[in-house]
């Protein structure tokens, strides 16, 4: 009876892996373009550094500004081994090269670590940024390592050949990636189910509370970091392997705040908060940064509005209605929530569209028409100005009204014994 019980468990708790994995085997079939497999391939990096960051900041507790560093460091590794291999100097199989930037970031997380997580908070924070900003600043000093400004190059396709593949197409590469990031947000789940996992949110909620148990802070931070520090040199080898270039600008401080968006976006502290933080970031950066070149202020407004708004993030926001959901209620949050989505889209439209009419007139003035949403602007005439002022301000206007509405109805959907929840 008990070995049928652990079997049922085993086998569900096997289903979600295994439709992940469906679901990364199907998707280069469905999304067929060579620019899609290349943004899919970006995600499925972007996730594994989300992820580890995640192990950091929701996990742990501790706010890095300098997480990119050993994204960077792995990926300059493994850079080099490539062109060691290329040179007959080492025979390593392309697949394996994520294993060795992990590595590589562990190393480097174990030296810093070993001093920069006795405290958390401020203090661990602006030793995460010296380190980033030191880091950074030795590219262009120590260029036989980092290249300088150009950075170094490698050939993927130069490896042994694994099964016969040579990875020379993306969707060849994406299936690399997609494996890797599989397994490595298989082992971070893993080690959220280990006692020092654990322990790494109790330490995050109540250091003193985990000491008086016997768990030492700093360790348990200090385990933590250098996880984290293996999956973002994982995330640095497979970005090695899908561009063929590292520079000084995978492991600046603006990547390590592009990370923080995209994990603060999905919600820090959810698990898979960060996976749908990496594919929110990274297709406002691909695919809205090539309609416009604003996408960074987008996604600065975004972060923004998470931030006073929906705090959770993403997932947050998807995992507050489990309570409705459970009280049999959510349909009453359907009317109302329908009744705001028009007036919503209105003003969200209606503000990017000024900001572009702003935006072309102030750089491309001597441009009289613009392409807009599909539509052709004549950016002289009053007319489009005053049309999409009357959108914004309506959709404005509605929105508010709308939204006591969606206040009142979301109270007496979590309504509970006196309690709002």
């Amino acid at each position: 009876m008990e070995s049928n019980q652990l079997e049922r468990s085993i086998l569900k708790s096997s289903i979600p892996w295994v439709m992940s994995a469906l679901v990364l085997i199907i998707l280069p079939y469905v999304f067929t373009g060579g620019g899609s497999i290349t943004i899919m391939n970006q995600i499925g990096i972007t996730i594994v550094l989300a992820m580890s960051y995640n192990m950091l900041l929701g996990q742990g507790g501790m706010l890095s500004f300098g997480h990119a560093v050993y994204m960077g460091i792995g990926g300059f590794v493994a850079v080099h081994v490539m062109n060691l291999v290329e040179n007959e100097y080492l025979w390593l199989p392309l697949p394996f090269l994520p294993l060795v930037g992990g590595l590589v970031g562990l190393g480097f997380a174990t030296i810093i670590g070993s001093f920069s997580t006795g405290r958390a908070g401020t203090v661990f924070a602006m030793i995460s940024l010296g380190i980033g900003e030191l880091v950074a600043a030795s590219c262009i000093i120590i260029t036989v390592f980092f290249g300088g400004e150009e950075g170094i190059s490698g050939d993927r396709t130069m490896a042994p050949p694994t099964f016969g593949i040579e990875f020379i197409s993306q969707k060849e590469v994406y299936f690399l990636i997609a494996f890797w990031v599989l397994v490595s947000v298989f082992l971070m789940y893993l080690f959220t189910q280990t006692p020092v996992g654990k322990m790494a949110n109790a330490v995050r909620d109540n250091p003193e509370r985990a000491e008086f148990v016997g768990y030492s802070m700093r360790w348990v931070r200090f385990v933590s970091f250098c996880a984290a520090g293996f999956f973002a040199g994982v995330a640095g080898a497979l970005f090695a392997i899908n561009y063929e270039i590292l520079t000084e600008q995978n492991l600046n401080t603006t990547m390590s705040f592009q990370v923080l968006l995209a994990t603060y976006i999905g919600g820090v502290g959810f698990f898979l908060g960060p996976v749908f933080g990496a594919i929110s970031f990274t297709l406002l950066q691909t695919v809205i940064g090539l309609q416009t070149d604003l996408w960074a202020l987008y996604t600065g407004l975004v972060f923004i509005l998470m931030v006073m708004f929906v705090p959770s993030g993403l997932t947050g926001l998807f995992a507050m209605h489990f309570v409705p959901w459970q009280l049999g209620r959510l349909g009453m949050l359907a009317k109302p929530y329908a009744k705001i989505f028009l007036p919503g889209l209105a003003f969200v439209v209606g503000s990017i569209a000024l900001i572009e009419l702003v935006n072309h007139v102030r750089h491309h003035g001597q441009e009289q028409f613009m392409t807009l949403f599909w539509v052709e602007f004549d950016t002289t005439s009053l007319i489009p100005w005053a049309f999409l002022l009357v959108i914004t301000s309506v959709g404005f206007y509605f929105s508010r009204i709308f939204a006591r509405e969606v206040v009142e109805a979301w109270g007496e959907a979590t309504f509970v014994e006196g309690e709002r929840r």
